[in-house]
């Protein structure tokens, strides 16, 4: 089952959020940013749960032209990975930068390739994993299609479905390896971010790709009741999924002759 990102409940703050999904799973993904800040690690030592943190993105850019500012952005994310290794998080989702004029991509691309290498070695300094987010239709976002991935030279694929049904690429993707994968719905032209049901992505297999792949996963719904009901739905299919293989495992029992 899939754990749960905190960004169903950005209106609350952190250590209520974390009262409310906890009882739901046993993964949740903390968005590490407003009112979700990790302010204090030791507010997370009290919950049994496993964590992941998504690094703060508003107002980030490890790819941007501005060297004061892909500087800052390396130094916030940093930081960030530094929380979750206090807080033994299993992984940190980080966004790939973007660019404001298509005649910049190169450029863009080699400040994110200074970026990605301080990124590495804080990564080992604090002995934590991080991954990079593929990014939604809009323009001048790094990595939207799976042709990209080399920008990102061998590091972990945070798979977010939407993002990629928006690009028109998630059956590609889902032929790829990838590490952790956000779960929402949509219609294939706006970022909703609605409950399994609501859009029009096929699920069955990208839920096959997540059993195939191992990867963590979690929700990431817009508000609390895509979550409740996306639950309901996977529950609906765990559930049928169990009568249909004590189905299969009855065997037919055939009376001896005489």
């Amino acid at each position: 089952m899939p754990g749960i990102s905190s960004c169903c409940l950005m209106a609350e703050p952190l250590a209520q959020a974390l009262d409310r999904l906890s009882p739901l799973t046993d993964l949740i993904e903390i968005m590490d940013e407003g009112p979700h800040l990790i302010r204090d690690t030791s507010l997370l030592e009290s919950y049994t749960q496993k964590f992941i943190v998504h690094a703060p993105f508003h107002g980030v850019n490890v790819a941007s032209l501005l060297e004061p500012i892909r500087k800052a952005s390396v130094v916030v994310t940093s930081d960030c990975l530094a929380r979750a290794a206090a807080v033994g998080a299993v992984g940190v989702v980080v966004h790939p930068g973007y660019y404001a004029w298509e005649q910049e991509r190169k450029a863009v691309e080699r400040q994110f390739g200074k970026s990605l290498r301080e990124l590495n070695r804080a990564a080992r300094e604090y002995s934590v994993t991080f991954w990079f987010e593929n990014m939604g239709n809009m323009n001048y976002f790094n990595l939207r299609t799976p042709e990209s991935l080399s920008l990102i030279k061998g590091t972990g694929l945070a798979l977010d479905t939407g993002h990629a049904y928006l690009n028109g690429c998630l059956e590609d993707f889902l032929k790829i390896p990838f590490c952790h994968m956000h779960i929402h719905d949509n219609k294939g032209k706006t970022d909703t971010h609605s409950a399994i049901g609501e859009g029009t992505i096929d699920f069955i297999p990208v839920f096959r790709a997540l059993e195939r792949t191992g990867a963590t996963s979690v929700l990431e719904m817009k508000d609390f009741p895509a979550v409740e009901k996306s639950l309901r739905v996977l529950n609906r299919r765990k559930s049928q999924k169990i009568h249909s293989g004590k189905r299969q495992g009855k065997k037919r029992i055939i009376p001896a002759a005489g």
